[in-house]
């Protein structure tokens, strides 16, 4: 198909016949991180700004791993080392970003619709990589990608949400992205975590995790986002594991072919447990690998041209 979306702002916005688009030419983006050589003049010339307003480890990597291999110049920096700490606000921050002329801009913000404020400011693509409680499409993208190359399909799978559902942007992305592929969707955790309107998005609410777990193809695991809280929404962090946590006790019950995710960073021992997260279930590393990948899809479709065999 003919990808002609400017901006990635989240998962929403996405078409299933986008989302799959994507996922096409992610998987042969793959391939070149597989090389001895792991790079293509593919994006020669163009540049890409990585703007993170928030910390971050694996996403930023990852952008600026994705531009590097398809030969973009990535230019990285953050809140607190631009002119932002000396009070200049986000309009003339993106003003300015775009007179150097930029191809694409990512922007990671603590408030969430900075990224399509963003977009509305710039004539540069913008993608989001999380804005507040809102959205995360590239995660969500690579999740998916995951999945997919592992059962191979995306529709009729159940997929089981469980943890901070509440203040997840990760879980809201995630949601809307395998409905919208056909795919059904369980959360569960806390009834202190779980949003009211979360059901209005097609999924199902249960605060039983044995029963979100029985049956399900793939269990994604989340973490307390304490930064996020305003005040603690569980008695403590042992009895939260030992009541919704993933042990290998636990994850005897579930089907034998089930995937284990996570969109990092991991709290070992509360949310999941070390051998869960290490053993033979455990896609963890496969979506760090899948991140790389799908965030170069999304250079390329936004900034190279179309890959279309059908030209």
């Amino acid at each position: 198909m003919l990808f002609t979306r400017k901006h990635i702002l989240d998962m929403d916005s996405l078409t299933p016949e986008e989302i799959t688009a994507i996922l096409d030419t992610a998987e042969n983006m793959k391939e070149i991180s597989e090389r001895p050589i792991k790079k293509v003049p593919t994006l020669r010339g163009k540049t890409i700004i990585l703007f993170f307003y928030e910390p971050s480890t694996r996403t930023r990597l990852s952008f600026d791993i994705a531009a590097k291999r398809l030969s973009a110049d990535s230019i990285s920096f953050s809140a607190g080392t631009s002119s932002i700490v000396k009070g200049e606000t986000l309009f003339d921050t993106a003003k300015n970003l775009e007179a150097m002329k930029p191809d694409v801009i990512v922007i990671r913000h603590s408030s969430a619709g900075a990224p399509h404020m963003l977009s509305k400011i710039v004539k540069t693509s913008v993608i989001n990589a999380g804005d507040g409680m809102h959205a995360h499409p590239t995660q969500s993208l690579l999740d998916m990608m995951t999945v997919r190359e592992a059962k191979g399909k995306l529709e009729g799978l159940k997929v089981s949400i469980i943890g901070d559902i509440s203040h997840s942007r990760v879980a809201l992305s995630n949601i809307n992205g395998f409905i919208k592929m056909g795919a059904e969707v369980v959360v569960s955790g806390p009834p202190t975590m779980i949003p009211p309107g979360i059901k209005n998005l097609g999924a199902h609410v249960t605060f039983d995790v044995d029963d979100a777990i029985s049956g399900a193809d793939v269990i994604m695991m989340l973490r307390i986002q304490k930064e996020r809280q305003e005040s603690f929404l569980f008695p403590t962090e042992r009895e939260y594991s030992r009541v919704f946590g993933l042990n290998k006790k636990r994850l005897s019950n579930a089907d034998p072919e089930v995937l284990i995710m996570h969109p990092g960073p991991l709290n070992r021992g509360v949310e999941i447990s070390p051998e869960v997260a290490d053993g033979p279930y455990s896609i963890i590393l496969d979506q760090v690998t899948n991140g790389v990948a799908v965030r170069m899809a999304l250079f390329l479709l936004l900034a190279g041209g179309v890959r279309n065999d059908d030209d």
